[in-house]
C-alpha cells in the first residue's frame, strides 16, 4: 500500500497564493489552514493589543501592530501568523519581503510576539517557541487560558497560565504566569496588568 506524500511549496509559492479570505500558514513546506478562533480567543487578543498599543504610544516607541503580516524565518519554508506581532517600524526598511509580501525575519523588526493557545497548544509551545527563538526574537508570549499544554507548561493540575520566553544568550528563558500574578515583559517593564485580568478579558472568570 503506498501512501500520498503532501506537495511541499516555497514560501514564495505561499506568499502568492495565500488568499484574502481565511487564516493560513505554511509549516516546513506545508499549508495549514488554520481553524476560525473562538470568541474569547478573540476577546483576549483585542484586550492584549489595546494595552500593548497604550504602552507603546505612551512611551513614543516607533511600533505597530499589523492585521495579516507573516514571520519567515530565514532558511526556512515556513510562514507564522502571530496572533499578535508587534513590529518596529523602522526596522522594515531592512527587510526584503515587507513591501510585496508584508513578511519580516529579522529579530531587529520583531520585539514581541504573541500566541494565544487554541487546540493546537504543541504548535505554539515547541514548533513556534522554536522557530522565534531561532530567530532571535526578544520577547514571546504563550498565553494558554483554557490550561491546554502540557503539565511542565500549565501546572498539575492544568490551570491557565502565560508563559513569557525572554531571549537570554540567545536562548529563551521562561517565567510562568498564573492568578493575580504581575506580568513581567522586558520590552514594556511599565506594563500593569495581571495573569486573571487576561484571562477575564476571554470570559475566563478565576
Amino acid at each position: 500500500m503506498t501512501q500520498a506524500i503532501p506537495k511541499l511549496v516555497t514560501f514564495e509559492d505561499f506568499a502568492a497564493w495565500r488568499p484574502e479570505g481565511g487564516r493560513y500558514e505554511l509549516h516546513d513546506g506545508v499549508i495549514v489552514e488554520m481553524a476560525q478562533p473562538v470568541g474569547d480567543h478573540e476577546d483576549i487578543v483585542g484586550f492584549l493589543v489595546e494595552k500593548i498599543a497604550i504602552e507603546y504610544v505612551r512611551n513614543g516607541l516607533p511600533y505597530i501592530i499589523p492585521k495579516t503580516a507573516l514571520v519567515k524565518p530565514i532558511k526556512s519554508e515556513s510562514g507564522y501568523s502571530p496572533d499578535v506581532l508587534l513590529l518596529n517600524r523602522p526596522n522594515l526598511i531592512n527587510e526584503p519581503l515587507w513591501k510585496k509580501e508584508s513578511t519580516v525575519s529579522l529579530a531587529a523588526s520583531i520585539p514581541l510576539v504573541v500566541e494565544v493557545v487554541s487546540t493546537n497548544w504543541d504548535d505554539d509551545y515547541y514548533t513556534k517557541q522554536g522557530k522565534y527563538e531561532g530567530i532571535g526574537i526578544p520577547e514571546y508570549w504563550v498565553v494558554d487560558y483554557l490550561g491546554l499544554g502540557a503539565k511542565k507548561f500549565t501546572g498539575n493540575p492544568k490551570q491557565p497560565t502565560i508563559s513569557i520566553y525572554q531571549l537570554i544568550d540567545s536562548e529563551y528563558q521562561v517565567t510562568q504566569f498564573r492568578g493575580n500574578a504581575n506580568i513581567v515583559s522586558p520590552t514594556f517593564p511599565e506594563l500593569n496588568l495581571t495573569a486573571e485580568q487576561i484571562f477575564q478579558a476571554g470570559g475566563l472568570l478565576m
